[in-house]
């Protein structure tokens, strides 16, 4: 397919595909939205960067039925950060069909995430120990299920949740769609694909050009005891606008995030010893552009979509090729251009030398720049590191445009019901039902999105009007 428009999609999906700059399909786009249109099981071998998500989230999204209250898709994803990022995809694609995309993952309370699966949930995001916690709680409804996501397959398996995976499994309507989507397969997978899947089209999608290719890579050799200040070195002559530094520990990341701190680089930090808030919020901030460089562990190489990452440092050599791979795959999205350097130890030799095998190429060796090299670039970088970093806008942002969200100050407690609120605001004149988003009856509070900029006009009039029965503070919400 040419264009997004020959997949015979809805007005509200073409809207929110355009709105996110979705040009034309992809190639795993182009051979999956199909497959998925037409009910059919898939397994897709597809390497990172190839726009895979949004593949299996356009056609979900258009087959969901808005009426049905219980969940209709179930997507299970590795860690946290992909549950969360494939949820923002899914709402984004959905936004104009109003869809309610709940995620659900561990190291964070549980409650609130019970009470947000109690009402009308379109997709369900999740992590498969959290995902089990909720069915056996009885509070995750798998009734109406119709499409099972298993998605980065061969990363599950590395993770040990195969079991995991086949629990799941069993709680789900054996009528479903299911769609497997792994960067390699190993024979543990093809074991589950064999097992729970019904003739399953098999793809295997070769990129044209592939990230191992489009991105420039290099590599130094140089002392354990030298990294640090050939790390300063490179950064001052590749001067990144965006940069992520990867290290193999978390006590690694924790010393080279103070010493980059100790030279005024705009930096923060994110591994797996940190609490999950503090994780998502450093990760929002760094799509965002509020900092130029990220020093992380593997938590923040598998599938995390981040637009404009100019340059990517392997501190330490990772000790899985595959991981090589996701690495340097954060840079060079989308077909764009992108570099990766690696800082190799004497001791690391042989893990790089593993690297070249996996990756069929010998990676351009360089020598330690000089430091005349070194003070010709000092001016410019020390330019730009005083400079605050251009803001970046998130993939959605346009998608708010002509919306605004609203609160009301009444939610379950006073037994508000979206009923209610639909209810009062199609009595708004110029008011229809398609103009109301997304509502989010909380505890105490409701939420609701005014859509096709009569945002302002709502908030006027229901500054004057009850809303069952009684007058509410209403107020505006800043996305």
């Amino acid at each position: 397919m040419n264009k997004f428009s020959d997949f015979n999609l809805s007005n509200q999906i073409l809207k929110a595909i355009e709105k996110l700059n979705y040009e034309n399909p992809t190639s795993v786009q182009d051979q999956v939205i199909p497959v998925i249109l037409e009910k059919m099981d898939i397994i897709v071998k597809s390497q990172t960067g190839s726009g895979k998500t949004a593949a299996f989230a356009i056609p979900i999204c258009e087959m969901i039925d808005w009426d049905e209250n219980k969940p209709q898709a179930l997507v299970i994803e590795p860690t946290r950060e992909l549950a969360i990022q494939v949820k923002e995809e899914f709402f984004n694609l959905g936004r104009f069909k109003r869809l309610k995309v709940p995620a659900v993952y561990g190291k964070t309370p549980i409650q609130p995430q019970e009470q947000e699966l109690k009402q009308k949930s379109h997709v369900v995001v999740g992590t498969p120990g959290r995902l089990i916690d909720h069915l056996e709680h009885g509070t995750l409804d798998t009734l109406k299920i119709s499409y099972l996501v298993i998605d980065e397959a061969d990363e599950m398996l590395n993770m040990g949740f195969i079991d995991d995976i086949e629990t799941i499994i069993s709680y789900l309507p054996a009528d479903r769609v299911t769609i497997l989507l792994s960067a390699t397969m190993p024979k543990d997978i093809e074991s589950l694909c064999n097992e729970y899947m019904i003739d399953p089209i098999h793809l295997v999608i070769e990129d044209e050009e592939p990230a191992t290719i489009r991105i420039s890579q290099e590599k130094y050799e140089v002392e354990v005891k030298e990294k640090l200040n050939l790390l300063r070195d490179i950064t001052i002559i590749e001067n990144p606008d965006s940069c992520i530094i990867f290290c193999n520990t978390k006590n690694k990341v924790d010393e080279i995030h103070l010493f980059l701190l100790s030279l005024k680089y705009s930096c923060q930090k994110i591994h797996g010893g940190m609490q999950q808030r503090d994780r998502l919020r450093i990760m929002d901030n760094f799509k965002h552009g509020y900092f130029r460089y990220l020093i992380a562990t593997d938590v923040a190489s598998r599938g995390i979509d981040i637009d404009n990452i100019s340059l990517i440092i392997n501190f330490d050599i990772p000790r899985e090729s595959a991981s090589y791979v996701h690495r340097i795959g954060r840079t060079g999205r989308k077909g764009k251009a992108g570099k990766a350097i690696s800082l190799v130890s004497q001791f690391e030799i042989q893990l790089m030398n593993d690297i070249e095998a996996y990756l069929e190429k010998t990676i351009d060796l360089k020598t330690w720049p000089d430091q005349n090299t070194v003070k010709q670039f000092k001016e410019k970088f020390d330019e730009k590191i005083n400079t605050r970093p251009e803001r970046k806008e998130t993939k959605g942002a346009s998608l708010n445009e002509g919306i605004i969200k609203l609160h009301i100050n009444a939610g379950k407690k006073t037994k508000m019901r979206p009923a209610d609120i639909v209810g009062t605001l199609c009595n708004i004149e110029g008011m229809t039902f398609e103009d109301i988003g997304i509502i989010n009856v909380q505890d105490i509070s409701t939420f609701v999105e005014i859509l096709n900029n009569k945002g302002e006009l709502v908030y006027q009039e229901l500054q004057k009007r009850n809303i069952k029965g009684r007058p509410r503070k209403v107020s505006k919400v800043i996305f």
